[in-house]
């Protein structure tokens, strides 16, 4: 019998240290500390050197900024302090570290819903997803972003469980949706799936007075956000209780013109590291915009002559975004179905299936055998590997409402609702990143619990 007891507790203890391993593989191997880590980092210290949130002006001061909110830098800082400025090692061991707090948090709801060797499994593929574990070498907001929203739908569950009332996994469930809301402005989406879902319940078991901790919690959740806005208004004199989505601070320029124009016709995570990051600050080669960008060749001579003029310097001026912006009004005009529709859904696409390798040292244009035949089937491999959880995850939601959503329906509507929201709004942006779907992960692998549950329960039979 203690053998059998034991057995789940070696297998969770190999699970994580597996896991633990794959991490600081990537960790050694494949850190990537550039680009917006750099940018946190920097807003880090001199918050704590200048008392400044915001950027290096000189050795001894530092301009205010609000293009990012506060909860990364916070993070960071609290590092920074333990471990020393600019540790950048020891930051990516504590999102390891989280990562794995992270599995521990689907496979338990997993556990919870639909027995303890789904539980077992779910824990397995999720310590083990190289596309995850991947980002803890990059020091960004992800790992917590995904941490706080397995912690919320699990702390829904728990809550659920004791009661739906004043318990500890209230004031959890705030904690997580506050803190994951300071760390990306379009993790309100959380709140706003999770909230509603604490209504219902509270609503169907308790009536209109059981409401009062529910309103608890979603005055908690958006508590952090006043003292940021009001900095904001002080330091600004201006509304921003988020981030803006154009990241300027205000007086900055916004060009609209060239990222509309990108819009009619960006498919590829390709073109926006190639072309969209470029955009005021780096040369673009024309030869790495798709013929699909021109719909004559009056259109293509248009461009390259803008581009040429651009690349004098890289500097944006107001006359070429507006005549990038007139390219784009008659694309637009010519086919307003690809702009409206047929692009962004092919854009979600691409964030959904393309091979996770934008961490990894893969060419962009993975799929040119010619040039690197191991890490074109590297990457398709990769690609196999990401649609199996997709389908895992699928097939698992599926069989969980053929069984009459065991556990309760409220948590399974929820998590869905949550994904739809998200996709609606990828739907709406101008470039394509794989990063941006890695929040489905921790759902798809509570939803595969499903399907370990029903193979367990067929060889039980």
């Amino acid at each position: 019998m203690s053998d059998i007891q034991a057995r789940p507790r070696i297998q969770i203890g190999a699970a994580l240290a597996l896991g633990f391993a794959l991490r600081l593989l990537f960790i050694t191997n494949a850190a990537r500390i550039a680009g917006d880590t750099l940018l946190y980092g920097d807003i880090a210290k001199n918050w704590m050197q200048f008392g400044v949130y915001g950027f290096a002006r000189t050795a001894t001061g530092a301009d205010p900024t609000l293009i990012r909110l506060p909860g990364y830098p916070i993070f960071l800082a609290l590092c920074f302090k333990l471990f020393g400025v600019d540790h950048y090692t020891q930051v990516m061991i504590v999102q390891c570290l989280i990562d794995l707090a992270t599995c521990l948090l689907v496979a338990g709801l997993a556990r919870r819903l639909f027995g303890s060797r789904a539980g077992i499994a779910v824990l397995w593929i999720s310590a083990l997803c190289p596309f995850t574990a991947n980002y803890v070498a990059a020091p960004l907001t992800e790992v917590l972003t995904l941490f706080c929203i397995a912690l919320a739908f699990y702390g829904l569950e728990r809550w659920n469980a004791n009661g739906s009332g004043w318990n500890r996994w209230l004031w959890i469930i705030a904690a997580a949706l506050a803190y994951t809301i300071l760390l990306r402005p379009e993790q309100g989406l959380l709140a706003a799936v999770i909230v509603p879902a604490m209504l219902w319940l509270v609503l169907r078991s308790h009536g209109a007075p059981g409401s009062a901790p529910v309103l608890a919690a979603a005055l908690c959740t958006v508590l952090p956000l006043v003292p940021w806005t009001m900095r904001n208004w002080h330091t600004f004199h201006v509304f921003q209780p988020l981030a803006p989505r154009h990241a300027t601070d205000p007086g900055e320029a916004v060009w609209t013109g060239f990222p509309r124009w990108y819009r009619t016709w960006a498919i590829e995570f390709a073109s926006t590291e190639r072309v969209y990051w470029n955009w005021d600050g780096n040369p673009i080669d024309i030869a790495y915009i798709p013929s699909r960008a021109f719909d004559n060749q009056e259109q293509y001579n248009r461009v390259a002559a803008l581009l040429s003029k651009y690349n004098e310097d890289s500097n944006v001026t107001p006359q070429l975004d507006q005549s990038f912006d007139s390219l784009a009004r008659e694309r637009i005009a010519d086919d307003p179905i690809r702009y409206y529709v047929a692009l962004p859904v092919a854009r979600l696409l691409n964030m959904l299936l393309r091979p996770r390798t934008e961490m990894l040292s893969v060419g962009l244009e993975w799929w040119r055998w010619g040039l690197h035949p191991w890490k074109t089937l590297f990457a398709a491999a990769y690609g196999l590997l990401n649609l199996a959880y997709l389908v895992l995850g699928g097939l698992g939601l599926w069989l969980w409402r053929r069984s009459g959503w065991a556990g309760y329906s409220v948590l399974a509507w929820s998590m869905m609702a949550f994904v739809l929201l998200r996709c609606a709004l990828l739907l709406t942006l101008d470039n394509s990143e794989p990063r941006y779907t890695l929040e489905f992960y921790p759902l798809l692998q509570v939803w595969a619990g499903a399907f370990f549950s029903s193979i367990f329960a067929e060889k039980e039979a």
